[in-house]
Formats: C-alpha cells, structure tokens, sequence
C-alpha cells in the first residue's frame, strides 16, 4: 500500500519514535528505522559474518539467564543435541553449555543456577577444543558476555533472554553469534538448534525484509501484537503511551485505527523503547543541568542548617543530605528517599516540599503500608459514586486530586501491590488517571516525593516491585543515613527534642547530663532517631528532679543498659566539652555575633565566656 511511496518513508524514517503501520490482511506496509533499531533487526551489529546454518561438529556456546521462560522458549529437549541429558535443569535456571553438535563422543561442560539476587552471576571459564572460552551471566549489569579467545560478544536483557556464539567445527572461526532482534529474525536459540537458518551479519549485509510479511511474523504474539492486528481488521480500540512488553523488550506504544472514508484501512502502532531507559536519562540529566547552576547559590548559603532548620545534626552525612534535599527543592524531577525506619524521611520530605516552589499548596502524606491493599487504589485515586459496595454515593476525591498543585509524598512505597503499581506508573508517566469506577481522565499538576526502606532491586528481583516503576521514581534518589553513623548529632538532636517533649507531656523544662549524653553516644540505635526519640521522653518522665541522668535512659537493648560509665571519664571530659562549645557557637549564630546577648542566653560571666571562646577557639 506504500511501499512504493518515497516521502511516507522518508517522513517515518525522520520520526524519533518507531512506527509501524499494517494493513487488514496484517501486513506490515510501513515499518521505520527507528522500529528496526528497537527491535534490532538492521543486522549491521557486530564484526559480522555469512547466512548459514550449525553443521555437525560446530562449537555451541550458550548463555541462557532464564531458562526455558526467555523469548525464544529454550526447552531441555533443545540441548540434547549437544549430548546434554540432565534432568535436574528446570524452567528458570540460569545455564551456561558448551557443547559440539551431534557429537556424542564429546561431553559437552555446563553449569547451572537459580540466581535469585541482584549482585549474583553465573561464569564458566573453560579451555574446549582448544579454544580459550568465557561466558558470563551478570544480574548486576544485566548483560550476558561470551568471549571466545580474544573475542567479546556482549547482550544486554530486561527479562529473559538467549545468546549463542558458534564456532565452525573445522576452522574453529565464529560462524555465528546472537544480537538483538533474534526473536524478529525467528534465530532464536531452539529454532537454530532444530536446523532453521541464520541470516547474515555486518556492514554489507541487507536489512532484513519486513515490508508485506505478516506481523506474527516479526513479532510473538503477544497482547499488544494481537490487539495491533485486531485493530487492522476493524475492531474499535485505541490507547496512548501504554507499557507492554514486545519480543521481549519493554516499551511504550500508541496504538490507532486508520480509516479512509470512513473504511477501515488498517492499523498504526507508535512504539518508544523505554528499556534503555532514555526518557528517565534524559529526564534525569536536565535535572543534573538545573542543579549545577544552583551549586553557585548553595555555596553562599553560610550554614547548611539556615537551609533546613527542622532537619537537626551539622554531621558530614547531614551536610551531604542537606545539600542534596536543597537541590532536590529546586528541581520538578521524582524524589526517592531511601533509609531504614526511623531516620527522618517523613521530615526530608515535607522539609523539601517547603523549601521548593510548592510551598503554598498541599502536602499531602500516605503512608502505603498502613492502607489495606483493596482499599489504596481508591484511597489515591479516588472513586465514583456506586464504584463498588460501601461506596459514598457521591463518590471520593483522592489522593493525587487533593495534591494537585502541591506535593504528593508516597511513604513505603515499596509495600505497593503490583495492581497499584501499574497505575501508578501512568500517573508518573502522564500526570493523569481514572477514579475507581470512572470513566473521566483527571488530570494533576503534582510533584512526587516517593520513601521506602525496602531494597526495591532486591523487590524487582523477586518480581515484587516493577523495574519500569523503579527507574520513573529514582530519578533523585537521597539516602538517610542511620543514627549510628552520625553520632556526633545526637547532642543537636536531644538539644531539639528535649524542651518539645517537656512542652508537650506538660512538665517543667529538663536538661540531660554529660554522663547520659555519653551513655547516648556509645548506643547502636537500631531504631535511630525515631528510637532515640522515645528514649529521652520515657528518660524525661522517670527524672523527678531538673536532670536527666544515665539510669533515666531505659531501652530494651542489654548493650545500651550494660554501658560502663565510670571506666571512662576522659571520655565524659570530651563530650562535655563539645557540649559547651556547641551551645556557644548556636548561641553566637542565633544572635548574629552579639556576645553580649549570646552571654545573657547562656547565662554565663564575662570572664569565663571569653576563657572559653579562647579554649575552643571560636572566633
């Protein structure tokens, strides 16, 4: 139908997306390069070599991550070929083979695995033949490497995914290696093994024919495919910028009818390859831009702390999160606050949202994990009236509608079910989304601050949380550190708590001792500040007098009630020093310099004030 139509092609070929248009017989009429380089199928990779076929004798190697489940369905009958008969292998182990073909005088060498985390690999380093072989499954990389000799074949994967090197039997020279796009060109790792065909590689090769072959063809037949070629033939679908999976790569597609004269002539699909993640790059690296320009204005500020006042501690690490929370207050781009429980993520969060351009709209705070599963959706989104029993019959306002305009914080994001996830994702992706029940897109203007505790590749890896999800919201990821590892903060931080927590269980102002302060810093704090928190108020009720002592610090952890005080008085000596040079030098900063205010505050003598000022040297 436009095969034949030079300015449509060159018109596709210009697009920065892929595109590719059918007609109602399915045939592929327009299929642009920007889908053949998604898809893999130019056929120029690598240093190239001949169409042919594996021959009795050949060399196989083969790296497989998911075995079995990748997009060319390797099964175990496959590898029998290559003298390979163990029943032990199953769907979803990670195998690496080195086999001859049709050669049962040859055992071939394996290994396999049930790779589970992220940091795990898979590698086989074997002398076969007297070839020099390495093969390689990485997870942390995510890339599948075989080296033959001084030779490198590298494929990258989402999923699952097969790659295969062949050497000739007789010359020992690569005959054949795996490239993108192998599912397309139907030279998956079963088919060849089963005696199909392989096509050419290299700069003088042609591009492998697409126009008027059967979509099925090029393509599994998955969702997507299927919907694609049901459109063609006249079904009334149509969606904009949807996730989906395609030969085994994850991407967004459009998906449109084509009539003419009111006919249906066919079908268009608009693909984006997000599985090199280009949008969250580009994304990321605009954000990048805008924060260099604001280094200039960070490196004015004379105290980090003038920045934030409600984020508490002068320590490198806070130093280090305060810049970064600055920089993430000036920049529109996802947040994720990452940190164990109880270190203040909460606070950053609100803490960035009143420092940033949102100030004056809402903040609004959901805690993910304290909402049952069935009930997050409509608790973010919304619901119509009658969505489902026990509704209002005026329907809800969610979340996300209440935060337009302002910030949405997404606490333990992680504790999302994989249902809420993909809606999620459409909202991060489009700024818009359907009420539970509804049929109305709502659009919102709201900036995103995401938290969790949780390792989310570690959740990816067991399928639990979605990488595409993972890659929207980590755009400016900031860690919270745990309170063991900025102990020099927890001076600031009772120094803050103590008159707040005497205000609000109504009780005279009380202060904390060297020895306890002591006591404080020796401790581990698994519950970090959170715990530490607890600890002063619980110290602040058992005091009767005007001091909080070591024995008025009660935890149920034996290593923080075992610590021995009186062995250690040089190291009392220090901290109240520190003490004293801290509430000097806040009591100089509160008064802008003025000594003789900051004395009046500190309720100290002119004489022993200026003894100290020389003492820690404070200028």
């Amino acid at each position: 139908m436009f095969e034949n139509n030079k300015f449509i092609k060159q018109f596709t070929d210009m697009m920065s997306e892929g595109f590719i248009f059918i007609d109602t017989f399915g045939k592929i009429q327009i299929y642009n390069n920007k889908a053949k380089e998604i898809f893999g199928i130019l056929g120029h990779e690598g240093i190239g070599h001949d169409a042919g076929k594996i021959e009795d004798g050949d060399i196989v190697i083969i790296s497989n991550n998911c075995f079995g489940r990748d997009d060319g369905n390797l099964q175990p009958e496959d590898l029998k070929c290559l003298g390979m008969h163990d029943e032990n292998i199953h769907a979803g182990n990670s195998i690496i083979v080195v086999g001859v073909m049709n050669n049962a005088a040859i055992a071939p060498v394996y290994l396999y695995k049930q790779l589970s985390g992220l940091e795990e690999k898979l590698q086989l380093d074997v002398t076969f033949l007297n070839q020099k072989l390495h093969a390689v499954i990485d997870n942390t990389n995510k890339h599948i490497k075989i080296n033959v000799n001084d030779q490198s074949f590298l494929l990258n994967f989402l999923q699952a995914i097969g790659h295969m090197v062949v050497l000739d039997g007789n010359s020992k020279k690569v005959k054949f290696y795996q490239t993108k796009g192998y599912t397309a060109k139907q030279e998956s790792i079963g088919q060849l093994l089963r005696g199909r065909s392989y096509r050419g590689k290299g700069r003088n090769v042609e591009d492998f024919p697409v126009i008027d072959k059967k979509i099925f063809d090029i393509h599994s037949d998955n969702e997507t495919i299927k919907e694609f070629y049901e459109v063609a033939k006249g079904k009334n679908l149509s969606y904009e910028e949807k996730f989906t999976e395609i030969n085994g790569r994850s991407t967004i597609c459009t998906l449109k009818p084509v009539n003419v004269n009111d006919q249906r002539v066919g079908a268009v699909l608009k693909v984006e390859d997000i599985s090199e993640i280009r949008k969250v790059i580009r994304e990321r690296d605009e954000a990048l831009l805008h924060l260099e320009q604001m280094e200039e204005l960070l490196k004015e500020a004379e105290n980090t702390s003038k920045l934030f006042p409600e984020i508490i501690g002068e320590s490198e690490a806070m130093s280090q999160v305060k810049q970064l929370a600055y920089k993430a207050s000036k920049s529109n781009s996802t947040v994720l606050i990452l940190g164990e429980s109880g270190t203040g993520k909460s606070i950053l969060a609100n803490a960035i949202h009143k420092a940033s351009k949102y100030r004056e709209k809402p903040f609004i705070y959901v805690n993910s994990g304290s909402i049952q599963e069935h009930l997050l959706e409509s608790e973010l989104f919304g619901y119509e009236g009658g969505a489902f029993t026990g509704a209002k019959k005026e329907g809800k306002i969610g979340m996300f509608e209440l935060a337009h305009g302002g910030t949405i914080f997404l606490d333990e994001i992680g504790e999302i079910s994989p249902a809420v996830q993909v809606k999620l994702l459409q909202v991060l992706q489009n700024k818009n989304f359907y009420r539970v029940g509804g049929n109305k897109k709502i659009s919102v203007d709201v900036r995103i601050i995401a938290a969790t505790n949780k390792n989310l590749e570690e959740e990816m890896a067991k399928n639990k949380f979605r990488e595409d999800l993972y890659y929207r919201i980590n755009v400016f990821p900031i860690w919270a550190p745990p309170l063991r590892d900025r102990k020099e903060d927890i001076y600031p931080l009772v120094h803050s708590l103590l008159p707040k927590i005497c205000s609000r269980i109504g009780c005279h102002q009380k202060r904390i001792s060297g020895e306890a302060l002591y006591k404080l810093m020796e401790y581990d704090w698994p519950g970090n500040v959170r715990e530490l928190e607890n600890i002063v108020e619980r110290a602040v009720n058992l005091a009767e007098g005007n001091t909080i002592v070591s024995k008025h610090l009660i935890t149920g952890s034996k290593k923080m009630n075992s610590v021995n005080i009186s062995s250690s008085i040089e190291g009392m000596k220090e901290v109240i020093a520190k003490a004293e040079k801290r509430a000097i030098e806040e009591a100089l900063n509160i008064y802008e310099g003025n000594k003789q205010e900051a004395m009046k505050a500190l309720k100290i003598g002119k004489t022993s004030f200026y003894e100290k000022l020389k003492k820690y040297n404070i200028k």
